[in-house]
C-alpha cells in the first residue's frame, strides 16, 4: 500500500478510532499518518483528526481518521472503525461489546470494524490472551445485531510500529472491496449527485458523491475509475 499526494485521490473513506481512554488510539493515529509516537500522549479531549492518502491497486484513497474520544456524533458517515483495547489492561477489553453497541447505534450495520489489541510490545504485562480476543472477533455474535457480524482482528504496537500499517491497510482494503462491489451493482445515472468533501473543511472544492445503499463515499474522478 503506497503513499500518494494528499490532494490527489479518488475516494475518501472516513474511519473512526474508538475504545477506552489510554489504550493508545492517538498514538495509532499519529503513527499511521505521521510516523510519530509520543511518550507524553495525553487523554484526547474533543476530537483529533488526521488524513493519509494511500494507493489501493490503481485507486488513490484518502483515509480520514478520527480519534473521537467517545463523541457519538463523529460516528456518522464512518465506513470503517478500529475498536482499540489495551492488551495489558483486561478492563479495556471487557467493555468492547459496549463500544460496539454504541458504534452500531450511530453508524450503519455495514461498517467495517477491526478489533485491535494495542501495546503488544509489553508482552510481560499482557492480561488479554490473543486467542480469547481472536475468538470474540471471529464469533461476531452480538445480541444487539440481527445477524452474525464477525470482526477483523489484529494486535499492534504504536510504540514499535508492529502491525500498525497492516491494521489500517486491512480495514481500508475491506472497505474498498465493498465499495467496488456496490459500484458494480449500481447504475451511474442515479448514483451520482453533486456535493462537497466531508470533514473539517467542507465545501473546499466541488466533488461527486457516490451513494451505495447505506454507503456514502466521495469519488473525485469517477470517469477514471
Amino acid at each position: 500500500m503506497g503513499n500518494r499526494n494528499e490532494e490527489d485521490y479518488n475516494f475518501v473513506f472516513k474511519v473512526v478510532l474508538i475504545g477506552e481512554s489510554g489504550v493508545g488510539k492517538t498514538n495509532l493515529l499519529s503513527r499511521f499518518t505521521r510516523n510519530e509516537f509520543s511518550h507524553d500522549s495525553r487523554t484526547t479531549i474533543g476530537v483529533e483528526f488526521s488524513t493519509r492518502t494511500v494507493m489501493l491497486g490503481t485507486a488513490a484513497v484518502k483515509a480520514q481518521i478520527w480519534d473521537t474520544a467517545g463523541l457519538e456524533r463523529y460516528y456518522r458517515g464512518a465506513v470503517g472503525a478500529l475498536l482499540v483495547f489495551d492488551l495489558t489492561k483486561h478492563q479495556t477489553y471487557a467493555v468492547v461489546e459496549r463500544w460496539l453497541k454504541e458504534l452500531y447505534d450511530h453508524a450503519e450495520a455495514t461498517i467495517v470494524v477491526m478489533l485491535v489489541g494495542n501495546k503488544s510490545d509489553l508482552s510481560q504485562a499482557r492480561e488479554v490472551p490473543t486467542d480469547e480476543a481472536r475468538m470474540f472477533a471471529a464469533n461476531g455474535v452480538l445480541p444487539f445485531l440481527s445477524e452474525n457480524n464477525g470482526l477483523l482482528f489484529l494486535e499492534t504496537s504504536a510504540l514499535d510500529s508492529t502491525n500498525v500499517e497492516l491494521a489500517f491497510e486491512t480495514v481500508l482494503k475491506e472497505i474498498f472491496a465493498k465499495v467496488s462491489k456496490q459500484r458494480q451493482n449500481s447504475t451511474r445515472t442515479n448514483a451520482l449527485t453533486l456535493g462537497s468533501e466531508p470533514g473539517p473543511d467542507p465545501g473546499a472544492f466541488p466533488a461527486l458523491w457516490f451513494q451505495m445503499s447505506e454507503w456514502l463515499v466521495l469519488v473525485r474522478s469517477p470517469a477514471e475509475l
